[in-house]
């Protein structure tokens, strides 16, 4: 793909984020595809993945995805964004707080024939606190990750 496609694909990929649609982001991924996320773990193949985004938009139906400036190098690209959501729903073993918050990441992909063959996201998870934690609370709140083996206390 030439630069201008890539960019042009991920244009048409916006839309889809807007939209929430489940089915048009998982189809601009490889049907063999494979991600690597902090909050999915690894994933591989397209059944996975929408069911990932799928998993996404029920925990955290008013996500809002916004891409920053998209970094192009042949058949690798770089996409540094933020997201904005409501904690609707259980995350990573916490039940729902109703709190909004807002993360940022970079999703770093690998192109082939057309489609995100590879991608991982990296998350910076400093704004959970402020969904999942109340100050005036002193106890500590575990966010649980054990498909990575890993858990925030907060």
């Amino acid at each position: 793909m030439t630069r201008d496609e890539v960019v042009a694909f991920f244009d048409q990929r916006a839309l889809a984020w807007q939209a929430r649609d489940v089915g048009a982001l998982a189809r601009t991924h490889a049907e063999n595809g494979i991600i690597r996320s902090p909050m999915f773990g690894e994933l591989r193949g397209r059944e996975a993945i929408a069911s990932s985004y799928a998993s996404l938009f029920r925990m955290f139906p008013d996500w809002t995805f916004n891409a920053d400036r998209l970094l192009v190098d042949g058949n690798q690209s770089a996409q540094p964004f933020s997201a904005t959501a409501t904690h609707s729903s259980e995350f990573m073993g916490l039940p729902a707080s109703g709190r909004s918050f807002r993360i940022e990441g970079v999703r770093l992909h690998v192109m082939k024939d057309g489609l995100i063959q590879e991608e991982q996201r990296i998350y910076d998870f400093t704004g959970l606190p402020r969904f999942t934690h109340d100050p005036a609370d002193r106890k500590s709140t575990r966010l649980n990750s054990s498909h990575l083996g890993i858990s925030y206390a907060v």
